[in-house]
């Protein structure tokens, strides 16, 4: 199992203290690899570090000089930067016509900009260690289109584009850049999804061959794919995690 072995590489999780950010992290972790975990509050972020055995980093990813610092720091606290995952991201559901332009800029801001800024920062790190990885992490909404998701979607589309071009630019350097489409995990933002949208439960595991909601461990498996040799010829791509979602028909 040597191609998916990570002793002796560097992690940087955005967004790692909690969700899909925390199950990719923890799969890292249990695959060989030193990891830090991003995010905004500092708290949640120590408790998940020491879960992870990892290391924590407070950062408001809103912020260029903040997102920029927080892969230096990365670099700083764990020596190199071989991984990047963008996972941090938030959802406003509101129908089209009814968000202002401040709410819609901060979700693009939140889930697409700060993974630009983000991979731009780590680009120079990974470049001089001669390789690297970054996961950006899209949606089912990088697919599907929805009433309540036009600034959520408009970015996880976007997200799928940005690791396109990211893949063409920098292949050269032997950097993989690579999407996930999660589909309905469970986690405290689908869970506010669960509250506001009636009958979402039962639609969701209606459609899902799987017959259930994921979990942030079902993302692990793909994140080691991704980050590992075993991925190496693999870039450029956007790949669904969803339990069959985006293929079941009607």
């Amino acid at each position: 199992m040597d191609l998916f072995e990570l002793k002796g590489k560097t992690a940087l999780v955005t967004g790692g203290n909690g969700g899909i950010g925390l199950g990719m992290a923890q799969a890292l972790a249990g695959a060989g690899a030193k990891v830090a975990l991003a995010g905004r509050d500092a708290a949640k972020n120590a408790a998940a570090a020491k879960a992870v055995g990892g290391v924590a980093i407070a950062a408001d990813l809103l912020d260029e000089r903040a997102c920029r610092g927080m892969v230096s720091e990365a670099v700083d606290k764990l020596g190199r930067l071989d991984i990047l995952v963008n996972n941090a991201g938030i959802n406003i559901r509101k129908r089209p016509e009814e968000y202002s332009i401040d709410e819609f800029r901060r979700v693009l801001d939140s889930n697409l900009t700060s993974a630009f800024v983000a991979a731009q920062a780590a680009y120079p790190h990974m470049q001089k260690a001669g390789g690297g990885k970054i996961v950006n992490i899209g949606s089912m909404m990088s697919i599907f289109g929805a009433s309540f998701v036009a600034a959520y979607g408009s970015s996880k589309g976007a997200i799928v584009q940005l690791t396109r071009a990211l893949a063409c630019a920098w292949a050269k350097d032997n950097i993989q850049v690579n999407a996930v489409l999660p589909g309905w995990i469970d986690t405290a933002l689908t869970q506010r999804a669960r509250e506001e949208i009636g009958g979402l439960n039962e639609r969701v595991v209606a459609r899902t061959p799987a017959g259930r909601w994921g979990t942030p461990q079902d993302m692990g498996g793909i994140a080691v794919f991704l980050c590992s040799s075993a991925s190496d010829f693999v870039t450029g791509t956007a790949i669904p995690v969803d339990g069959g979602y985006s293929v079941q028909g009607g």
